[in-house]
């Protein structure tokens, strides 16, 4: 079942149950996998529907960062929409587990403790290798510490 699928059924669900919150969230997110494929022209693969589902609550993570306080609607639309599309996003790798994952990469590429210098040449394949699973963020900031 393609997470499109997933979506679908569970917003027809949220439809019947009269979930109007939920049921627009999952909306959204339908239509953007769609759009995803359309543009495409066809099927999206597992992890390009991850990355969508990824961006989206993204997406909705900023807009509740940049919206004032006093905006109480906005705030809570946003939770909501992050709440309900998080049930659609794969577990991420933790801290200690991404620092595990670039220790291990490190050692395969055989530099255990990289200079700033290397950092370039490493990010992308560590990158490619931890799509999906961790936040490039992250990944970056646990990469320096293992820096000279």
């Amino acid at each position: 079942m393609t997470k499109i699928d997933e979506v679908r059924s569970a917003m027809m669900a949220a439809l019947k149950a009269g979930d109007k919150p939920r049921k627009e969230a999952l909306s959204l997110l339908l239509s953007a996998l769609k759009a995803k494929a359309i543009d495409k022209r066809a099927d999206l693969t597992e992890e390009e529907e991850n990355a969508i589902v990824y961006k989206e609550i993204k997406e909705a993570k900023e807009t509740l960062d940049s919206t004032p306080a006093d905006h109480a609607d906005i705030i809570e639309e946003c939770r909501s929409r992050i709440a309900v599309w998080s049930d659609f996003a794969p577990q991420r790798l933790d801290e200690e587990q991404t620092r595990a994952a670039v220790k291990e990469f490190l050692a395969e590429i055989g530099l255990p403790h990289p200079t700033p210098r290397d950092m370039g040449k490493i990010m992308k394949p560590l990158l490619a290798k931890l799509q999906g699973q961790a936040e490039g963020g992250m990944v970056s900031r646990i990469l320096k510490e293992f820096m000279e």
